[in-house]
This record gives C-alpha cells, structure tokens and sequence, in this order.
C-alpha cells in the first residue's frame, strides 16, 4: 500500500509475525530504472520473506526490475494490475492492464526468463462494466499460459472512471464466488483472495476455498491481530506468542528499533507512526497514540516518549481496572440482598 508499507512497517508486522509474506509498496518501473534504487529497494533482513511488487508495462523494464528484485534478495516479485487509480492508469499499469492480456502476459514471460524468484500477478476480478466471472477467468488463463501460477485477486471490480481510488474500496461489491470459482477451474494454481477480510474467522472461511487469504489495511490499522496468526494458520509459535504481556515484548523490540533508526540519523517519527495501533482496544490506548503523535515530544528521545506513553496508558489502564472491580462488587453485593 503505497505511503504505508514501508521496510519500517515492514520490520514492526514482522514482530508480530514472522510467517505472513510481507510486501512493498508499488514501486513503478520507471522510479526503479531511473531513480534511488536504495530508497525504494533497501529492506531489513528480518522482513523475509518479503515481495517487490511493481507498477509497470513494458516487458523489458518489468525484466530488468524483476533482476533488480532478486539481486537485492527479494523473496518474490509481483506485478499490480490491481491499482485504480488515475496517476496509475496515466502511466498505462494497475488495473488498466488487464484489458491488454496479452501485454501482461508479455511482462510476465519477461520477468519469469530473467529471475528465477518466483514470478506473481495481483489483479481485480474486472474493470468497469466488465463483470462476467468469463472475464477474469480467460485472463488467469492468459497469464498462466505463460508460467505464473501465482494469483494474488482483489474479489472487487476496479471502475477506472468516475469514483475515487478511495471509494473503490468499497464499491462495486465484493463476489467472493467468482475467486473460488477461479480455484475451482485452476486447481494447480495458488489463488490467494483479497478484499474485505478483516477477522481471523473470516480468514479461516475464506481459505476453505482459496489457498491464501491477503489482508491490507485491517492488518495496517489492527496489528495486534497479526500476532495470533502464526499460530493458528502456520501452526508454529510466533514471535509475540505470550499474550499476556505480548504486547510490551513487541514494544520494547520496537524501541529498539527506532532507536537504531535515529543512531543512524534518521528521525524515529519515520516509522513510529506505523506502530500507533499497536494498543488499540486496551484501555489508555488513546493517550498512548496521543503522546507518541504530539509534536511537542518530537525532538526527545524515544525511549523518553515510550515512558511517558506507557506511564499514561498503565494509570489509565489501572483506574478502568479500578472502576471495574467497584462495578462488580457493587453488582455482587445487589445480587446478594
């Protein structure tokens, strides 16, 4: 997601969990060939296993980025032709691509002859008034023709006119059936869905019929849920496995970080404000995002701002303690009489 995962965000999900692939914002194929390629390629180690996913048209610069991928250590390199957005379709990538199957098919033949890391595709099930499950299923046939068995599908049409990047989120709806449809008709391709899961339940169903399930902006917004998921759907413990006081490990690792961040000369707010939903749901959650956001603090040091969060979110948390345990005295003791 672009503006959001960024290796900082990358390296805080992966304290969470260190079995759920993890991939890059898009980067076009353009910044990549003719800007700083450390600024969009450098990641931390611990990020593995870790996607490049690209924006791109052309087959031989989508070959070249693909090298790029794999000489940087990349574990997977994937094409979007999933974005609706209207600077994205100017530069001719995103969703706009999958009414040229052939093209895309080109692009991926390409990046599959010059690496020999796995090769992906992220795609909607249609653009605009494109809405038969025919559609989407002869481009899966096209692009598989060529060697991707990998299939990344938003379940969501992309309108290329007329509503915002924002509002295509949420419409047109979702039509799950049409991705497991495709699992169905494709048995020996890995199809992972996308759109609209949020709970680990909802994951679980999901993968009933499909072989992997991504999730965005849920996982950005609610990172604590990420911790459970090693466990239940890799079956090994993760890295914030107790979850009585998970949450303090995960943030003192994190502190961690942002502290070697500044020790190289780059602010710790850079990547702090990845790690704000790291509370939510527990009481003194929001004084907690509070201090860490307030600009007051900004020229301190983390470690100082992590003890003033922590010292707000623990007074907080221990007078809603307090005012639980009166509430069920008082219902105890009405009970009683």
């Amino acid at each position: 997601m672009l503006d959001w995962t960024d290796k900082h965000c990358r390296y805080f999900h992966r304290l969470l969990t260190q079995k759920t692939r993890l991939y890059t914002e898009m980067v076009t194929t353009g910044a990549l060939l003719h800007g700083d390629q450390p600024r969009h390629l450098d990641f931390n180690q611990e990020e593995h296993p870790v996607a490049l996913q690209l924006g791109g048209s052309e087959p031989a610069d989508l070959a070249a980025c693909a090298k790029l991928a794999e000489q940087w250590g990349y574990d997977e390199v994937n094409l979007n032709c999933g974005c609706p957005s209207e600077r994205v379709q100017r530069g001719a990538f995103g969703a706009c691509l999958m009414a040229e199957p052939a093209l895309v098919a080109d692009g991926i033949k390409a990046m599959l002859d010059a690496v020999s890391i796995p090769v992906t595709i992220k795609h909607r099930i249609g653009i605009d008034r494109l809405e038969s499950y025919e559609f989407v299923r002869d481009f899966v046939g096209a692009i598989a023709d060529v060697g991707c068995t990998v299939f990344i599908v938003h379940a969501r049409n992309a309108w290329l006119q007329g509503i915002s990047p924002k509002e295509n989120r949420e419409l047109p709806p979702l039509r799950y059936e049409l991705v497991h449809q495709l699992k169905r008709e494709f048995p020996g391709l890995t199809i992972v869905l996308n759109g609209g899961v949020k709970t680990d339940e909802q994951i679980a169903e999901q993968l009933l019929h499909v072989d992997g399930v991504m999730v965005g902006r849920q996982a950005y917004h609610e990172p604590w849920q990420m911790a459970a998921w090693d466990q239940r759907f890799f079956g090994t413990a993760g890295p914030a496995r107790n979850h009585e006081n998970g949450r303090e490990q995960v943030e003192v690792e994190w502190l961690k970080y942002l502290e070697a961040q500044v020790a190289s000369g780059r602010p710790w707010t850079q990547a702090m404000r990845h790690a704000l939903g790291l509370w939510n749901g527990q009481a003194g959650s929001r004084r907690w995002r509070q201090i860490w956001s307030d600009h007051q603090y900004k020229a301190m040091d983390a470690a100082a701002v992590a003890a003033l969060a922590t010292q707000s979110r623990t007074g907080i948390a221990a007078h809603v303690a307090e005012h639980q345990a009166q509430t069920e005295a008082l219902r105890q003791a009405a009970a009683a009489a």
